[in-house]
């Protein structure tokens, strides 16, 4: 049976979005492509899902935008953490990381 791709948890597509811009501005498609690469297609993300973020991430002041043209010539918004944004994923990862560390102690333990 092969392995169905993975549901995102509740509360972790904000951080994907930051680590994605992470590494440089980005275009939607861009991010998209970047998530679906990093996590060999296990993870896939609607479009529809994704603008909303972005958008919503950008009222928030972690992302700034704007247009520019992508390397087939097309006008694209490119986004980019802001310094707050790179605050916000600091904070995420930290939260993360404490978050599935104690979910590793909970999946290890041999009983009661």
């Amino acid at each position: 049976m092969p392995p169905q791709d993975l549901e995102l948890v509740r509360g972790t597509f904000d951080l994907i979005v930051l680590k994605a811009l992470s590494w440089g501005p980005m275009h939607g498609l861009g991010v998209l492509r970047w998530i679906e690469q990093t996590t060999d297609h296990q993870l896939q993300i609607e479009e529809g899902a994704l603008y909303p973020a972005l958008h919503r991430l950008e009222q928030k002041r972690w992302l700034s935008a704007e247009w520019s043209l992508t390397e087939q010539n097309r006008r694209a918004k490119y986004y980019r953490l802001t310094e707050r944004g790179r605050k916000q994923l600091a904070a995420e990862v930290s939260r993360w990381s404490r978050y599935t560390a104690a979910m590793s102690r909970i999946l290890a333990a041999q009983g009661a």
